[in-house]
C-alpha cells in the first residue's frame, strides 16, 4: 500500500514538473526491458560488458574470452544492437572479431538459432550471452555460415584446431587473413 502511495505521488510530482516546462524523456518499452535484462545479468568470468555510450543500453558490446576448447585464450567482441521492438524482436548481434568459425561468417554475421527463427519474448540478454559462449565451446557444424569451417571441423578435426589456432595468433587460413585475437 505504501509503494502504491508513494508511485503515486511521484507521478503527480513529475506531472507538475512537466507542467513547470522541465520535461522528462519517458523510456521506451524496449529501454525498459533493456535494462530489467541487464540488471537481473549476471555474466560468467569468461565474458565482460562494455557500454561505449553509459546513456544508451540499447547499444553495448559483449567480449567474451573462452577458458576452454579451440577458442581458448581468444578475445572475441560482439556488437548488440537492440531495436525499439525489443523484446518482441532479438537484438542484432555482430561478431567484430573475424574467427575461423562454423557459426560466425567473415562478415560477422552469427548463426544463433535465438537470434532468428528460436526468439521468443521471455529469452534475455542472459540467453543470448550464454548461447554465443556455447558456440564457442561447441561449434556446430550442422548449421554453418563458414560452410569451408564446418567442412574440416567435420573431416578433420586436427587439421580444424591447428586453423582455429593459426586464426587466432593473425595468420592466414587460406585466403583470408585473420587479426591476432589472443588476450
Amino acid at each position: 500500500m505504501i509503494k502504491l502511495f508513494s508511485l503515486k505521488q511521484q507521478k503527480k510530482e513529475g506531472d507538475q514538473t512537466g507542467r513547470s516546462g522541465a520535461q522528462q524523456k519517458k523510456a521506451s518499452a524496449a529501454q525498459l526491458r533493456i535494462q530489467k535484462d541487464i540488471n537481473e545479468l549476471t555474466l560468467p568470468k569468461t565474458c565482460a560488458m562494455e557500454f561505449p555510450d553509459p546513456d544508451d543500453l540499447l547499444n553495448f558490446k559483449l567480449i567474451i574470452c573462452p577458458d576452454e576448447g579451440f577458442y581458448k585464450g581468444g578475445r572475441f567482441v560482439f556488437n548488440f544492437r537492440v531495436g525499439p521492438n525489443y523484446p518482441h524482436e532479438a537484438p542484432k548481434v555482430k561478431c567484430e572479431t573475424q574467427v575461423y568459425h562454423p557459426n560466425i561468417d567473415l562478415e560477422g554475421n552469427v548463426c544463433l538459432n535465438i537470434l532468428r527463427e528460436d526468439w521468443n519474448p521471455v529469452l534475455t540478454i542472459s540467453s543470448i550471452v550464454y548461447g554465443l559462449q556455447y558456440l564457442f565451446l561447441e561449434p556446430n557444424p550442422e548449421d554453418p555460415l563458414n560452410k569451408e569451417a564446418a567442412d574440416v571441423l567435420q573431416t578433420n578435426r586436427r587439421l580444424f584446431e591447428h586453423n582455429v589456432s593459426k586464426a587466432m595468433r593473425g595468420n592466414f587460413v587460406g585466403e583470408t587473413y585473420f587479426e591476432c585475437c589472443l588476450k
